[in-house]
């Protein structure tokens, strides 16, 4: 894990190298089902699971069934007395009665987290979606002051513009603020803009870490939607029923033509493209069993190559 000083900024982190580059494995394990869809027995065989197969990002919100995933990932730190293995993220900015992020929100919500989570820091504190109705400079001063003493070690931006992205880096630099190391977009082979046409670029210039949320289309990159019918009583359903059109099913195919070749799931390859992205750091994933974490864990070894990339870039063009 690598240490941060007063400002946030990396100690011993080779020049040109991002947050999270140093992660094992490339994946961050997402905990939005904790709780709500998993109960907390099952989250912590999930847990357990994805740090024995060497991962170590594990990413929650204090939004996740009202916190309740918070107060597992706790638990189960807690009693396998591993905190300082784990790289925890999580946000902040959309639970009431804290959300928006002025200053006293800010400081009161990571109160919330540091306590539901059993821990005195956090490593990556994300601000959970932009708020136009506080000043850009009043939560990078409440975000500097978390990194200052010490409760948060980096600052995270997700569901945020490129403008506004921009102005807290501008701002942070003007004021000898700690700077945002990582965003979290909204990202997949089903969802491409606008991070490709306005983040990606951004972050490549900024240098910062990219971990994308719904990697597989909520679901339906692993291939599991392809009827109307496959969606009833699903709780994912109805935000994957758009997709099931010509264009999405043809998608499918071309994914399930190219995990035949790398004898892998269709979930695989899918995150496999996303690893392959020069802005991506880690995927963020979900997964309510050891056998769907199996499957999500095999991305890592799978390469894809170039013809392969160009197959799935044409097959998605447009669905965005």
């Amino acid at each position: 894990m690598t240490r941060l000083d007063a400002a946030g900024r990396p100690i011993d982190r080779a020049p040109g190298s991002r947050w999270g580059d140093d992660l094992a494995v490339p994946i961050g394990l997402g905990t939005n089902t904790f709780g709500r869809t998993t109960d907390a027995a099952a989250s912590h065989r999930v847990l357990d699971e994805f740090a024995e197969a060497g991962g170590v990002l594990v990413d929650t919100a204090d939004t996740y069934s009202d916190g309740a995933s918070e107060v597992i990932l706790g638990d189960w730190m807690r009693a396998r007395n591993n905190r300082a293995q784990v790289v925890v993220t999580t946000k902040c900015g959309n639970l009431p009665p804290f959300d928006g992020l002025s200053a006293s929100q800010v400081a009161a919500a990571a109160e919330e987290s540091l306590r539901r989570l059993g821990t005195n820091y956090i490593d990556l504190y994300f601000a959970h979606y932009q708020d136009d109705e506080t000043p850009i400079e009043e939560t990078a001063e409440a975000f500097d002051a978390l990194v200052r003493v010490g409760k948060i070690r980096a600052i995270g931006l997700s569901n945020f513009t490129a403008d506004a992205v921009c102005e807290w880096i501008d701002t942070a630099n003007a004021n000898g603020l700690a700077v945002p190391v990582a965003l979290q977009p909204h990202y997949s082979l089903v969802h491409r803009k606008p991070f490709e046409t306005e983040l990606a670029p951004l972050a490549s210039e900024a240098g910062l870490a990219v971990l994308p949320y719904r990697a597989l289309g909520g679901g339906f990159l692993s291939g599991k939607y392809r009827t109307e019918a496959d969606t009833e009583d699903r709780a994912r359903g109805g935000g994957v029923r758009p997709l099931i059109t010509p264009e999405g099913l043809g998608l499918l195919d071309t994914i399930d033509a190219i995990a035949q070749e790398h004898n892998v799931t269709a979930a695989a390859i899918a995150l496999a493209w996303l690893m392959q992205s020069p802005t991506v750091t880690a995927p963020l994933v979900s997964a309510t069993s050891g056998a769907q974490l199996d499957d999500l864990l095999a991305a890592p070894a799978v390469t894809l190559d170039e013809a392969q990339i160009t197959r799935l870039d044409i097959a998605s063009d447009g669905l965005t």
